[in-house]
């Protein structure tokens, strides 16, 4: 009689996700509170301040909660800020209430402003920062903008 066989075990890399949310209050303040917490977030997962991950995630970050904000605001609602870091990968996602003010699709350019309008640019930065960006509904009411950042080769602490 033989011996049973040990199963042989792998250890695949284990990937640990790390979460952040927060609501804010849909005022000009909340959004830059927003993006001040958000950073303080990511240093603390190890993407320090003044990085490109970390840059790049403050204008999105900003972009985004100021949309919220000016877009997508009614009155007595928050807006939502969401931090995912899922390994290399940071996912950025920002709800608010108002899911019929949406913007244009990921790749179909928004209409343009005037020369000299003030507004109408956000999206183009979020197509030209972010790796990947969708909007998606949300449940019972509102809408959420993901942006996806690819973090591979961006220094990172691990631990």
């Amino acid at each position: 009689m033989t011996a049973p066989a040990t199963p042989t075990v792998t250890q695949a890399d284990s990937v640990t996700v790390r979460v952040f949310t927060q609501r804010f209050r849909s005022t000009p303040r909340g959004a830059r509170l927003a993006r001040r917490l958000a950073l303080q977030q990511l240093d603390a997962w190890g993407l320090p301040y003044g990085g490109d991950a970390s840059d790049t995630a403050a204008l999105l970050i900003a972009e985004l909660a100021a949309n919220a904000v000016t877009h997508g605001r009614i009155p007595g609602r928050d807006f939502e800020v969401s931090l995912r870091l899922l390994g290399v990968t940071l996912r950025i996602e920002v709800s608010d209430a108002r899911g019929e003010s949406r913007p244009p699709s990921p790749g179909v350019p928004p209409p343009g402003p005037g020369a000299l309008a003030e507004t109408g640019r956000g999206m183009l930065l979020v197509e030209a920062l972010a790796d990947r960006w969708e909007v998606l509904d949300r449940l019972p009411v509102g809408k959420t903008v993901v942006a996806e950042l690819d973090l591979e080769g961006a220094t990172a602490r691990t631990g």
